[in-house]
């Protein structure tokens, strides 16, 4: 139970997973689609669901520099979950 309250105790860690869920993003495109976070919350929560094994960090080596994020086998297992909770947010909240 210690490891999935890791998963929920960062405030931004479940839209994150939901909004890769969709598909592989850069970090731009997740810092415009959340402008309430800051660019250092969101490298924390990121790196966070990274050491947890549900995102994955590709950087390319390009200048500029390009970094993509996407979900894990891990992660995509962990999206009908997310699913039920936003199934259930709508008929409750």
């Amino acid at each position: 139970m210690k490891k999935i309250q890791k998963i929920f105790a960062g405030k931004w860690k479940i839209v994150i997973l939901w909004s890769l869920h969709e598909r592989t993003k850069r970090f731009g495109e997740l810092n415009r689609e959340f402008p309430e976070i800051t660019q250092s919350a969101l490298t924390r929560q990121l790196r966070d669901l990274e050491a947890g094994g549900f995102v994955r960090r590709r950087v390319y080596r390009e200048v500029p520099p390009r970094v993509e994020y996407s979900l894990t086998a891990t992660g995509k297992k962990f999206v009908p979950l997310l699913e039920r909770i936003n199934a259930w947010s709508l008929e409750n909240l």
